[in-house]
């Protein structure tokens, strides 16, 4: 059976500009655990679904699946929530007051399956942090596998600037081939390289939107209407380098977030690489 959720939802938020979501590799991880959970309930029948209380077939490191009934009850859990077995859920919320429960039962009877974030305590770290669950209905049981979207550190997003310079360095054509691959070496979570060429003033590379490949400074703008692009490319024709801060859309979670982009000039053409803060640090 292909993978039932593995579609990509581009969603346009400036003129002509595109932002594709990019599959982190734990979201495959968790595409790939549910379709795993989703098939041995068809096969199995509704009473399979013990089988994924602290069932290892049914645990991918910190990943794991839960089940819920669509009239609320909690059925199991390989995870922590394996407490909530036996329980109405219909009301429960997360750490914001959201009835998650409630809304994902609400889409799996309208629509079959979904995806919602909500914030749910990570046993890592013990804090309240956004989740992104993945989920299917199979008759009257909603399937479900969560995970936290990775992200990159300040660090992270300066070191990776750098494999890039390297790249390009020892051979241009194949860094921008591999730049402009969604799925290739220089994506990681939500760290991508892009590249301007400065004369055209045009995308010649975009690891999370490769439509942006040929479309000029002007025609593209941050979420909230500013001439992100032009105004880097205005400092990187004085400086050389550079950072600019801005508002983006991460294409690992589908929010508008900060983004702290750092830049360098090579051969007439400016490579960043930027990182995201939560919410709109």
């Amino acid at each position: 059976m292909a993978l039932l959720i593995l579609a990509v939802a581009a969603i346009a938020w400036a003129n002509t500009a595109e932002v594709e979501h990019v599959l982190s590799k734990d979201e495959r991880r968790a595409m790939v655990l549910l379709n795993k959970a989703v098939r041995h309930i068809e096969q199995q029948g509704a009473d399979a679904v013990t089988d994924f209380n602290a069932n290892p077939n049914f645990i991918d490191k910190e990943l794991y699946v839960y089940a819920l009934r669509v009239d609320g009850r909690f059925l199991a859990s390989g995870g922590s929530s394996t407490v909530l077995a036996g329980d109405t859920v219909l009301d429960t919320v997360d750490v914001f007051g959201k009835p998650f429960f409630r809304e994902m039962i609400q889409t799996a009877v309208e629509a079959g399956k979904g995806v919602i974030e909500y914030h749910w305590t990570n046993p890592t770290d013990s804090r309240g942090e956004a989740k992104r669950t993945f989920f299917i209905r199979v008759g009257d049981i909603i399937v479900a596998v969560g995970y936290y979207p990775s992200r990159s550190t300040d660090y992270e997003a300066r070191h990776f600037l750098d494999e890039a310079v390297k790249a390009m360095v020892n051979n241009e054509p194949e860094a921008i081939e591999q730049f402009n691959q969604p799925q290739g070496p220089f994506v990681k979570d939500d760290l991508y390289v892009f590249v301007l060429d400065m004369q055209q003033g045009q995308f010649i590379a975009h690891g999370a939107t490769p439509s942006l490949v040929g479309q000029s400074h002007v025609d593209v703008l941050s979420p909230d209407g500013k001439p992100v692009i032009t105004e880097m490319l205005d400092q990187a024709r004085k400086n050389g380098k550079g950072e600019l801060v801005y508002q983006w859309q991460n294409p690992t979670t589908g929010k508008v977030e900060t983004k702290h982009t750092y830049y360098r000039v090579l051969d007439n053409k400016l490579v960043g690489v930027g990182f995201y803060n939560k919410g709109n640090e």
